[in-house]
């Protein structure tokens, strides 16, 4: 069966627009996976990459700068990620960027974001390795909500029983918080120890204030504040009063002793002390004895003046006067 020409335009219409279809699809993949620009070769180490897959794509704040290239295990806990990057963009992307691996909106592709950095280092050359930063995935977060809920439950019920205990009056919050006077005591002693509180504050800025209006510098407290060897010199003045103190007690013990003796016991001191006769008589002694020795000194003056005996007081005196005028050239 020999086909129209009608046909055959048609059939050639279909193959070109599906040749011209073919070629955009191909084109808009490749500018996709950057098969026809120029790109530069970037790697990332992840501890996990959350179901990250090769070709996602990787946006650098906010803009797609290329793809994943590769993934790889390094060991059992560092996966190598390879980045293909736009050359355009390298000099964006400093070496102190950071990368991290996320989703494109809720429920999207995994991919990679390029989080810049301070912007003060170099732009990243071919080959090298930037920072990593790995967020928690859904997976962790559900465990983890999942532990917190447990705990929470036997929180709730730790809780119960300790509100159940104090509705009950049990324990000593218990009984604050239901036992009236227990309560007005509490408040009566924290009242005490405010006005407490509040005295020994004036009390301290008083010590303050005179210990502010001590002349430090010339004042003895100032003294034996800054100059040590003043300070230890007091130091052995109160050890040596101390020592003193401490023997002028032993004297005394032993003055209390004798003084006890002497009005206990029966020695010459004692009758002297106690026996009035004695005394009176020893006195009357004493006073003849005086008499005598002013009458013994008045008859030596007479023998001084008799003429038998004058020249021998003369004699006396002029030895005398002689010793002490050699006394005088010495």
């Amino acid at each position: 069966m020999r086909k129209t020409s009608g046909e055959k335009l048609k059939l050639g219409l279909f193959v070109i627009i599906g040749l011209l279809l073919f070629t955009v699809a191909i084109y808009l993949i490749g500018e996709r996976q950057n098969l026809f620009g120029k790109s530069d070769l970037i790697s990332v180490k992840f501890s996990n990459t959350n179901g990250l897959n090769k070709g996602n794509n990787v946006r650098y704040s906010g803009i797609n700068v290329g793809t994943v290239e590769g993934i790889s295990m390094l060991n059992d806990s560092v996966i190598k990620v390879d980045l293909l990057i736009e050359k355009k963009m390298m000099s964006y992307i400093k070496k102190d960027a950071i990368a991290t691996i996320g989703t494109d909106g809720l429920v999207g592709n995994m991919l990679v974001n390029i989080i810049p950095g301070k912007g003060k280092e170099a732009s990243v050359e071919p080959g090298d390795y930037i920072k990593s930063y790995t967020k928690i995935g859904a997976d962790e977060m559900l465990n983890t909500l999942n532990v917190t809920n447990e705990n929470a439950a036997l929180l709730t019920v730790d809780l119960l029983k300790i509100t159940n205990a104090i509705n009950n009056e049990k324990g000593t919050l218990g009984m604050l918080i239901n036992d009236s006077v227990t309560s007005n005591e509490i408040k009566q002693t924290i009242f005490n120890l405010q006005k407490t509180s509040y005295k020994a504050s004036k009390t301290m800025d008083v010590l303050q204030s005179k210990i502010e209006s001590i002349n430090l510098e010339n004042s003895v407290a100032g003294v034996l504040v800054n100059d040590k060897e003043q300070a230890q010199k007091m130091k052995n003045i109160i050890t040596n009063l101390e020592v003193s103190s401490q023997q002028i007690n032993t004297t005394l013990d032993s003055i209390n002793k004798t003084i006890s003796q002497i009005k206990n016991g029966k020695g010459a001191v004692n009758y002297l002390s106690t026996d009035k006769e004695f005394v009176k008589n020893l006195d009357q002694t004493i006073k003849n004895l005086n008499e005598g020795t002013d009458k013994f000194n008045q008859s030596m003056e007479a023998l001084k003046h008799n003429f038998l005996l004058r020249g021998y007081f003369k004699k006396l005196a002029k030895e005398q006067e002689k010793v002490e005028k050699e006394r005088l050239k010495k």
